[in-house]
């Protein structure tokens, strides 16, 4: 039920690839001290906010979790698509309630109207532009370090130029992931539109391969020149070299230094927010989509698994006049649409399965206890590619989770996992294979709320296809996706 309250509008901010511990919010107690105070602008709206302590996403990657962002809708459990177009959108419901709605996705290619983002949108750019037809500029657009660099090579003579030519350049050094065109876009969104409003938008920055400014490097490392550690991380990885400490090292802090570029946009977009003066009648949401492995269960990225680098996520609500506060318990990212409506003051769809977190937001309230449920799947073997992208591409695996259990099924083999997270926060000790009988209560529990949710996946749904075209799947290629 929406709150009497003079939000009229509301701004969400989603993150790829942010894993919870990645900015300072969450586990500052766990955080080596050179990380801290790298990610000021998510810190500061975290203390004046609500800040999910167990938030999780309902998928390993863009594909499999967005559903539940955008619709309030588990994967597959409408079509085969990887996308939202069965089902009402967030912003089509705001839109049909009279909305403003702009939506700009720094070109992540799973994002786009083909997948059915852009419903309800009255302004949308996914950024996701033809990479044209030379050999050159289709290896750009799958080869984002090689960019880059080249970017870094030849900005003297671009700044020079625009010197000459009287014209002011304030783009910095590297954009391969078009941070700065969907801030700009932001920006005059908010310029030209009148209250009420909802704008979306989607960085990239966080997602392999990481590419940020130099002048980040430098703000998360311990040296004044950090454009070597790119190169070396991104040779011996591009060359699949074995991952060496050095190497790992390295693109923790390259991870970092993207995380910190994101804080700075965020802050200009909040900035630009301010300056059209809607501080006070707009709230802001932020959330990453999904997290980020670094060699915790052995691979790079995220690859099909449900461990919590991967699944654990920030979840942030800043109304303008509701306390800050932590708030303990599961909550799925399904929850965001309901959530954001009921902000706006207008109803949720029936076929949204998430519930509003605005009890929470204003009075405290826990969340529902439910567990949240999350899904992969997987080929023959956890690198295989392309990485699956349906059910009929390998084993669908779910994971259950409540505020200290995780669960994980194959569904197709059996197999099961069982870990303690609060004694055990990485999950290498699987309780499943010798439980106690009180783990035996649990793993029965979590294993018919894993078979029910399979069942529903595998109901009668729509076959839509899933055909892109060549520079849509040029800019999937160029995130890592066959």
């Amino acid at each position: 039920m929406a709150r009497d309250t003079d939000i009229s509008n509301v701004v969400l901010i989603t993150v790829d690839s942010l894993r919870a511990d990645a900015i300072g919010a969450y586990d500052a107690e766990e955080r080596a001290p050179d990380v801290e105070g790298h990610t000021p602008e998510m810190d500061a709206l975290a203390e004046r906010g609500t800040v999910f302590e167990d938030a999780f996403a309902t998928g390993n990657w863009t594909p499999f979790s967005f559903p539940s962002i955008m619709a309030s809708r588990p994967v597959f459990a409408d079509s085969d698509r990887i996308g939202v177009a069965e089902t009402p959108t967030l912003a089509s419901t705001l839109s049909d309630a009279g909305v403003s709605t702009g939506g700009f996705n720094a070109a992540n290619g799973f994002l786009t109207e083909h997948w059915g983002y852009n419903e309800g949108f009255d302004e949308f750019e996914p950024f996701v532009a033809s990479v044209g037809s030379s050999i050159y500029s289709r290896y750009l657009a799958t080869h984002p370090t090689v960019e880059a660099w080249l970017q870094l090579a030849t900005s003297p003579v671009r700044r020079l130029g625009s010197w000459l030519r009287g014209e002011a350049d304030d783009r910095p050094f590297l954009d391969t992931s078009r941070m700065f065109d969907v801030e700009h876009a932001a920006s005059e969104f908010l310029e030209s539109t009148d209250s009420p409003f909802f704008l979306w938008v989607h960085y990239m920055d966080t997602h392999t391969p990481y590419v940020p400014a130099p002048r980040y490097i430098r703000d998360v490392s311990d040296g004044w020149v950090g454009t070597h550690r790119m190169l070396h991380a991104h040779t011996r990885t591009g060359l699949g070299w074995d991952v060496d400490e050095r190497t790992l090292s390295e693109l923790r802090t390259l991870y970092r230094a993207a995380t910190r570029q994101v804080d700075a946009s965020i802050g200009r977009l909040l900035d630009a927010v301010s300056e059209g003066g809607f501080d006070d009648e707009t709230a802001v949401v932020l959330a990453g989509d999904h997290g980020e492995e670094f060699q915790e269960h052995g691979h790079l990225a995220h690859y099909p698994k449900l461990y919590d680098e991967l699944i654990r996520v920030p979840l942030v609500v800043d109304v303008p006049g509701a306390p800050a506060r932590r708030v303990e318990g599961p909550v799925g990212l399904d929850a965001i649409p309901p959530t954001v409506v009921d902000l706006a003051g207008v109803d949720s769809p029936d076929a949204w399965l998430g519930e509003s977190l605005t009890p929470s937001v204003f009075d405290g309230d826990a969340p529902s206890d439910d567990p949240v449920v999350s899904v992969t799947v997987r080929g023959e073997d956890v690198t295989a590619q392309p990485i699956p992208r349906s059910l009929a591409d390998g084993d669908l695996l779910v994971s259950v989770r409540d505020g200290e259990w995780t669960y994980i099924e194959n569904v197709e083999t059996g197999t099961t996992e069982l870990y303690e997270r609060s004694t055990d926060p990485t999950q290498q000790d699987d309780r499943s294979a010798d439980p106690t009988p009180e783990q035996r209560d649990i793993v029965r529990e979590f294993a018919s709320i894993a078979d029910a949710h399979a069942t529903t996946l595998r109901t009668e749904r729509t076959d839509r296809g899933d055909e892109v075209d060549d520079d849509l799947g040029a800019r999937l290629e160029a995130l890592g996706y066959r």
